[in-house]
C-alpha cells in the first residue's frame, strides 16, 4: 500500500479528491513521476470568494502548502526527515478566475540541502512559487521553508 500511495499519479488524484482542496477548487494537475515538478490549478467558485468577490487568500496559500515538503521528501531520498517550517504569502494583484502554479525542484537546491544536511545533520531551505492568473501575471508568490533532518542523526546546534 505505502508503494501504491507514494506513486506520484494517485497522490495527485487522491489530493483533488480530498475535501479541503475539492471544497476549495483546488485541482492537482500534474505530479512528475521524479517528484521533481508539480503543476496546481484554482478555480474560481461562488464558495471560495471573499467579501470583495475575488478568490479568498487562504485559497491561494492552500494551493501551495504541501507541495515543496513532498517535493523534497520524496527527491532527498530514504534517510531523511522532511517537514515545513514556515510559510509566508505576498498578495500582488486581485486573483480572479483560474489560477495556477508550477512547482520545480531543481538540481541545485537538492544539492545545497545534501551538503547541509551531510555537514550539519540537518537545514532548511526557502522556495518560492508564483501563483498566476490565465492572462500570465502573477496574483500572488508564496514562500514556503522546508526543514530536512537526517534520521537518526542528531542536529548540531548551529
Amino acid at each position: 500500500m505505502p508503494r501504491i500511495a507514494g506513486h506520484p499519479r494517485v497522490v495527485r488524484l487522491g489530493m483533488s479528491l480530498w475535501p479541503p482542496f475539492w471544497g476549495a477548487g483546488i485541482k492537482v494537475k500534474s505530479i512528475a513521476p521524479d517528484w521533481r515538478s508539480a503543476t496546481v490549478q484554482l478555480c474560481q467558485r461562488p464558495w471560495n470568494m471573499n467579501y470583495v468577490g475575488t478568490h479568498f487568500g487562504g485559497s491561494l496559500f492552500a494551493m501551495t502548502d504541501p507541495f515543496w515538503m513532498m517535493m523534497v521528501m520524496h527527491s532527498i531520498g530514504p534517510g531523511h526527515i522532511v517537514w515545513d517550517k514556515s510559510g509566508e504569502i505576498e498578495f500582488r494583484k486581485p486573483g480572479r478566475g483560474t489560477l495556477s502554479c508550477h512547482f520545480i525542484l531543481g538540481d541545485a537546491q537538492l544539492a545545497e540541502l545534501s551538503t547541509a544536511v551531510a555537514t550539519h545533520g540537518k537545514a532548511t531551505r526557502w522556495f518560492a512559487v508564483d501563483i498566476l492568473d490565465e492572462a500570465g501575471e502573477t496574483v500572488a508568490t508564496v514562500r514556503k521553508e522546508v526543514y530536512v533532518r537526517a534520521k537518526g542523526r542528531s542536529p548540531q546546534k548551529t
